[in-house]
């Protein structure tokens, strides 16, 4: 692979209020290599815009001290990547060097009742990304604003896929490797789409570009509409939550830190460009899982959650849990297990999600705690 250092590097990253976008450019600032990150978010309510507004918060935070200590300039716009006319204009006011495309509409069962949200931002949205790129290189070559070095065009193009691409594949742990043509919802159809787009944008105008397939992805001022999320807002309000499949579900929780920390060591790896025997490109493409490859029985889950719930005090000690759980039939998109082989990963990165779902849970509590009982 093409290594590339991201020092003084200008990064786009779309979505950048979003869960794993927030968290990805916090760390990128707290890094303090990157010359210039430009986020982008549409900032809709798909879920509470609060959460949203906090997350921008923090980056706020973290890019004035950047700013103190002479770091990484920080730039926030308020655009959807579905307009062409917004994303053709940053990339050519920001130019970047590497682009990590983290912006889509999110959620399997959202996307049953509300497919128009998933093809414009998950496929139109993502259209417009590799369009960008791909034009990134005629402005290397037609020159333009003066910068500190020489613009050479996007260098590499990571984006979001997701663990749902594999569908009703029964073989586990799934490996990248494996067929995905069973998509059992819009969302993974969107997500399994982007890889092929990428696929055909890297072959034909030899755009480096990574996938990496998230594996249920959780921890503090994450999505409300994930379960781990939802289910804590229910039996703090004393509602019953809901187990699907009976309890016979099984997901490879990964924490956020994880994911980032997988995310930035990939930045810094680019599919090699090269050419096959006939002398043509061949395209510099690649995709990788990143789960914890430790699925957890959700029965398993929904104990150790309540158990963090009352440690934070989010719940009283005397909580009763088992009034407040129904076991309900398998949902329509979902699948009953998901479980990542990550070796690619450990090959060419060295790195494996490693940080346990105690650990992870009790972080998502105490934010909780902090952010909704503490105002």
């Amino acid at each position: 692979m093409d290594k590339i250092s991201l020092k003084g590097k200008r990064i786009l990253v779309t979505g950048a209020a979003g869960f794993i976008g927030a968290n990805l450019v916090l760390r990128l600032l707290r890094d303090g290599e990157a010359g210039r990150i430009v986020g982008i978010d549409n900032l809709n309510d798909y879920y509470d815009p609060a959460i949203k507004d906090w997350r921008l918060s923090q980056i706020g935070e973290a890019a004035e001290r950047a700013k103190e200590n002479g770091q990484t300039k920080w730039n926030f716009v308020k655009g959807d990547i579905a307009d062409a006319e917004t994303i053709r204009g940053l990339f050519d006011e920001e130019r970047p060097e590497i682009v990590v495309n983290l912006a889509a509409q999110a959620g399997v069962r959202y996307s049953i009742t509300n497919p128009d949200a998933y093809i414009q931002s998950n496929l139109i949205g993502f259209y417009n990304i590799l369009e960008a790129c791909r034009h990134s290189y005629d402005a290397a070559r037609e020159g333009g604003p003066e910068t500190e070095r020489e613009y050479l065009g996007v260098q590499h193009l990571v984006y979001a896929s997701s663990s749902s691409v594999y569908g009703t594949n029964r073989k586990v742990p799934f490996s990248t490797e494996d067929k995905v043509d069973d998509p059992v919802s819009l969302y993974a159809a969107t997500k399994k789409s982007n890889e092929l787009m990428a696929h055909a944008y890297s072959k034909l105008y030899n755009i480096p570009s990574t996938g990496l397939r998230f594996f249920t992805v959780y921890g503090p001022a994450g999505r409300p509409d994930m379960a781990y999320f939802g289910f804590t807002d229910k039996l703090r309000a004393g509602k019953t939550i809901r187990i699907f499949n009976y309890g016979n579900c099984s997901r490879d929780f990964t924490y956020v830190d994880d994911i980032v920390e997988g995310i930035v060591r990939v930045m810094q790896g680019a599919p090699e460009k090269r050419s096959g025997e006939d002398g043509l490109p061949l395209p510099p493409y690649a995709v990788y899982n990143i789960g914890g490859g430790r699925p957890v029985n959700l029965l398993d889950f929904v104990t150790i959650l309540q158990e963090e719930l009352v440690r934070a005090e989010v719940l009283p000690k005397d909580y009763d849990f088992e009034a407040h759980k129904e076991l309900v039939p398998m949902q329509p998109g979902d699948v009953p297990v998901t479980y990542a082989d990550t070796q690619a990963l450990e090959r060419d990165y060295g790195y494996r999600p490693g940080i346990d779902l105690r650990t992870g849970l009790r972080s998502f509590a105490e934010w909780y705690r902090g952010f909704y009982l503490t105002k």
